[in-house]
């Protein structure tokens, strides 16, 4: 398996990244449609030597940017003296292999990169399981690829078609070791996809088991601040972060890491953080907004934050955003500006509309009465023999959790 991982390793190589957008669909006149592309590649480790950026009338079957075009891919591999092209598209196999004969250097593409990423990053048994996953299920379709410099080896046949690589029972060493890997490979799949489920049983069995609280999650782009701010909050509430969202994500990575973002699925608030800093700021918010539609969590109440509002100048953009979204809180992570204000507004959102309620419980029934005494207003107790009646004002939304813990009727007054 480490013979796969390697095809996919990005350590210090120069790089050339490519960006091919078809002129029908891009009508994004930005200059720079590589920037988000260039942090990723840095992120992993590469040196950006150059760069091609193109629109492209339609996807070249072969190429994918056409043979022209990469024989001057070519041209800037050479003066740069690069060992890497990455591109900022999804490549097929036959591509990849086409291209790598034209520029002599191994090429990658977007999905490549991102796993690269993800498996730099992954620290729990849950997220390395995941990204081996995701891996292996990318890397199965391009075995053969791989395995190309095996491909004159041929069978007992020799040079006759019936013994040219890949004839029926005399096929070569190169394909019985392709056979081999992917047997290998799909075995593996079949492994971790089973061990994931349980592990995705047991995260689901925690999470219903905190259904009494609040739940917020912490989502946006990558490198929005949602780590600092994740360490500055300190709310009654349980929060969890996510991994940073990226733009063009690819739906079967999404799928793959799904698991990941468990903690967003369930969760009462999202707390979108958002860099209003960055140049892109609009269409990372439209990316964010997208892989939460992608994992069922499009129509969740979101809080949005604008943060690194202390290092902002001040300008159009940021003026722009507080328009489009006058709810947005302007926060700074780093220097805690604003985060009592986030935290009000946290609270009203947690307790919603207060409402006036009377009920009777067991006074066995410690984990209800310890709800009560924990977030209702003006509690009132009353004790008849083994029941207590309890009156006092409690956030709307935070009712359906006396039902969850066995209050059979809550009178509303």
């Amino acid at each position: 398996m480490e013979k796969i991982k390697d095809q996919i390793k990005v350590i210090r190589e120069r790089a050339v990244l490519v960006g091919a957008y078809l002129r029908a669909r891009d009508s994004n006149n930005r200059i720079d449609n590589l920037a988000e592309l260039t942090a990723l590649a840095e992120s992993a480790g590469a040196i950006i030597v150059d760069r091609l950026q193109q629109k492209i009338p339609r996807i070249h079957p072969a190429t994918y940017i056409g043979k022209g075009k990469a024989e001057h891919l070519l041209e800037k591999v050479q003066k740069s003296r690069a060992d890497l092209v990455i591109f900022d598209n999804d490549l097929t196999p036959g591509q990849i292999r086409e291209l790598e004969n034209i520029v002599k250097v191994k090429v990658i593409d977007r999905s490549e990169l991102i796993l690269d990423i993800f498996a730099a990053r992954a620290q729990t048994r849950q997220a390395k399981l995941q990204v081996e996953l995701a891996q292996l299920e990318y890397t199965y379709p391009r075995l053969t690829r791989m395995w190309s410099h095996l491909d004159s080896v041929a069978g007992a046949g020799g040079g006759t078609s019936a013994g040219a690589v890949g004839g029926i029972g005399t096929r070569g060493t190169g394909e019985k070791q392709l056979e081999i890997d992917r047997r290998l490979v799909s075995k593996r799949i079949t492994a971790l996809k089973r061990e994931l489920e349980e592990i995705d049983g047991r995260i689901l069995r925690e999470i219903d088991g905190r259904r009494d609280f609040f739940k917020i999650c912490l989502v946006g782009y990558t490198n929005a601040g949602k780590s600092t701010l994740m360490n500055a909050l300190t709310e009654e509430v349980l929060l969890s972060d996510t991994v940073g969202f990226v733009s063009k994500l690819p739906h079967h990575l999404v799928a793959s890491f799904k698991a990941t973002l468990e903690e967003a699925v369930h969760a009462d608030l999202l707390l979108h953080v958002i860099d209003a800093s960055s140049p892109e700021v609009f269409e990372q918010i439209d990316s964010v907004k997208t892989v939460l539609g992608q994992i069922g969590c499009g129509q969740k109440p979101i809080l949005m934050l604008l943060n690194k509002c202390d290092i902002i100048s001040g300008g159009g953009l940021f003026e722009s955003l507080q328009t489009v979204y006058p709810e947005a809180v302007a926060i700074s992570a780093r220097s805690g500006l604003n985060l009592d204000q986030l935290g009000e507004r946290v609270q009203e959102i947690v307790r919603g509309k207060e409402l006036h309620i009377r009920l009777k419980s067991p006074i066995s029934d410690g984990r209800l009465i310890s709800f009560l005494r924990a977030h209702a207003i003006d509690l009132r107790e009353e004790y008849d023999g083994s029941q207590v009646t309890m009156e006092a004002w409690l956030g709307k939304n935070q009712t359906p959790h006396l039902r969850h813990l066995g209050a059979e009727q809550v009178e509303i007054l």
